[in-house]
C-alpha cells in the first residue's frame, strides 16, 4: 500500500500551506485526504503567484497539529511516495517533531524511480516527466493536482518494473536509494573515492554549489545526504553531479578547499566565502622605545604581520593577543585618547602605560606575541603524504608567505627553493591559509623542513 503525497509550502521557512495524500493500492486510489493548512506565518507574494494560495485562503484552515492525527492514521502501514520524496518527507517529519512525535515511514521517490525506469530524459521535474508520458496535470502547483499526476506516473513506473526488482532494490535499506538526492545517479555515489581529498557538488547547470574536504570523501558525502537540516535538504535537492580530487594529505585538502571556495564562491559554502582582505596588523616602535601593535588599511602597510577581512575581525584577534600576553590595550591601539589603559585597574596590564613596568620587559612580551603569529622560520616546506606511495605532498612557504602546494617524486633530490617552485601549483596567501598552517604546525612541527633562501644542502632527510 502506498501513500502518494504532495505538499505546498511557504517557501523560506518551509511551513506547509496545503497537503494531499492519496492512498494507492497499486491499481486504484482507495482513500484520500486533502486540505489547506494554516502555516501560522505569512505566505510570500511569489509563492502565492506560483500556487494561487493566499493568506486569506489559509486564514480559517486547520493548523498542522489539528490534522496531524489524520496524517498519521492515513499513512500508517503504507510506503510514503512523492516526487523529490526527501523534501516532502522531511518537512512533514519536522512538523511532527515540533509536536514531539516521531514520524517514520518507508519511502520511494518518483524522481529516482523515473531516472532508472525511464532513462535519457533531459529533465525529471514533474512537469517534464508528465509531458513525456502524456500525463495531464490539473491544477499544477496545487497539492491535489500534483498528487494525482504523481499517482498516474507511479502507476506507469510499477508497470515498467516488470519483475519488481527496481522497486525492491529501492526499498532495500542497504541500497541507500531513498537517501541519495533525487537528481543524482547512484553510480556517481558508488564511484566516489574513500581517500582524502576535496569534493564538489554540482547542479543541473554544472555550477559548483558546494565544496568540502574529508579524509574519506565517500563517507563525508553520504553524511550530507543523511543530514536533515534545512540547508542540507535544500542543497541535496539541487545536486546532479559530484566530482572529487584526491590530495593524499588532509593539510593539502584543507588548503585546496579554501582556495577553491574563494575561486568558485559556491552557493552553499559559508566558511571562508569572504571578500578580499582589507586590514593589516603591524608593529612599530615609538620615540620612547615602546613597541606598538596597530592596524590600518592593508594598502597602507608594506609588510603586515597578519591580514584580516575587516576591522572587527582584526580587533577581536588583537584583543585575544592582548589578553594572552598581558599587553597594554593603549599600545595595541584598542583604547585611544587615554593617558593610561583601563586594564591596569583590572590587573590585566602590568603598568607600562603608567611607568610601572620597564619598556624592555613590556617589549619582550610584545615580541613573544609577534613570534606566536609568525612561522618559526621564513623559508620552509612541509612534507606530507602523497596521493601514491611514489610521491610526497609538499607545501612551500618563502619569506613567510605561502606559495602553494604540489607533489614531488620520492626519489627527487631537492637542492633549492627553485626546485620546489617547479613542483607546486601557485596559490594565494591569506589569513585563512595562515590559520590552517599555524594550527597544523603546532601539532606537526616534525614535518617541517627549513630551507635556505637560495640554496638547500642535500641531506638524507631531504631525499624524499
Amino acid at each position: 500500500m502506498y501513500s502518494i503525497v504532495d505538499i505546498e509550502t511557504t517557501g523560506q521557512g518551509a511551513k506547509i500551506t496545503e497537503i494531499s495524500i492519496l492512498v494507492f493500492d497499486g491499481k486504484k486510489i482507495i482513500d484520500e485526504f486533502t486540505t489547506l493548512i494554516n502555516p501560522e506565518c505569512h505566505i510570500p507574494p511569489f509563492i502565492t503567484n506560483l500556487t494561487g494560495i493566499t493568506n486569506a485562503m489559509v486564514g480559517s484552515a486547520p493548523k498542522f497539529y489539528e490534522i496531524a492525527k489524520k496524517i498519521e492514521e492515513i499513512t500508517l502501514d503504507t510506503i510514503f511516495v512523492a516526487h523529490n520524496v526527501n523534501f516532502d518527507y522531511h518537512i512533514i517529519q519536522q512538523e511532527f517533531k515540533n509536536l514531539g512525535f516521531n514520524f517514520k515511514r518507508k519511502k520511494l521517490c518518483t524522481v529516482r524511480l523515473s531516472r532508472k525506469l525511464i532513462p535519457g530524459l533531459n529533465s525529471y521535474s514533474l512537469g517534464a516527466l508528465c509531458a513525456s508520458q502524456n500525463i495531464t496535470i490539473k491544477d499544477r502547483h496545487r497539492a491535489k493536482g500534483d498528487a494525482e499526476a504523481t499517482t498516474i506516473l507511479f502507476k506507469k513506473l510499477l508497470k515498467l518494473d516488470t519483475y519488481g526488482s527496481v522497486f525492491h532494490s529501492f526499498l532495500n535499506p542497504k541500497s541507500r536509494q531513498a537517501t541519495i538526492p533525487p537528481l543524482l545517479p547512484k553510480k556517481i555515489v558508488d564511484e566516489l573515492s574513500t581517500k582524502t581529498g576535496v569534493y564538489y557538488f554540482k547542479n543541473s547547470k554544472n555550477e559548483i554549489i558546494y565544496i568540502g574536504k574529508s579524509t574519506n570523501i565517500k563517507q563525508r558525502v553520504l553524511s550530507h545526504f543523511y543530514d536533515k537540516s534545512k540547508k542540507e535538504v535544500a542543497m541535496c535537492l539541487e545536486i546532479e553531479n559530484i566530482t572529487f580530487e584526491e590530495t593524499g594529505s588532509e593539510l593539502i585538502a584543507l588548503l585546496l578547499e579554501s582556495a577553491e571556495i574563494k575561486k568558485h564562491y559556491p552557493k552553499f559554502n559559508r566558511a571562508q566565502k569572504r571578500a578580499n582582505e582589507s586590514i593589516g596588523l603591524f608593529s612599530y616602535e615609538d620615540r620612547n622605545g615602546i613597541v606598538h601593535l596597530a592596524y590600518n588599511r592593508l594598502k597602507l602597510i608594506s609588510n603586515p604581520l597578519m591580514k584580516f577581512y575587516n576591522e572587527t575581525e582584526c580587533r577581536l584577534f588583537l584583543e585575544k593577543l592582548c589578553e594572552t600576553f598581558e599587553l597594554c590595550p593603549k599600545y595595541c591601539h584598542l583604547q585611544s585618547n587615554v593617558s593610561s589603559c583601563f586594564h591596569f585597574q583590572l590587573k590585566k596590564c602590568k603598568g607600562v602605560c603608567r611607568n610601572q613596568e620597564s619598556t624592555s620587559s613590556y617589549n619582550k612580551r610584545v615580541q613573544n606575541a609577534i613570534a606566536s603569529i609568525k612561522y618559526n622560520t621564513e623559508n620552509f616546506i612541509i612534507k606530507e603524504t602523497g596521493r601514491t606511495k611514489k610521491e610526497a605532498g609538499i607545501v612551500l612557504v618563502v619569506n613567510g608567505i605561502y606559495k602553494g602546494f604540489g607533489y614531488i617524486n620520492n626519489t627527487k633530490k631537492a637542492t633549492s627553493i627553485t626546485d620546489y617552485y617547479n613542483h607546486i601549483a601557485a596559490q594565494k596567501d591569506n589569513n585563512d591559509v595562515k590559520r590552517i598552517l599555524t594550527a597544523y604546525l603546532k601539532k606537526n612541527s616534525e614535518t617541517t623542513i627549513p630551507l635556505k633562501s637560495s640554496f638547500v644542502e642535500v641531506a638524507p632527510n631531504l631525499l624524499f
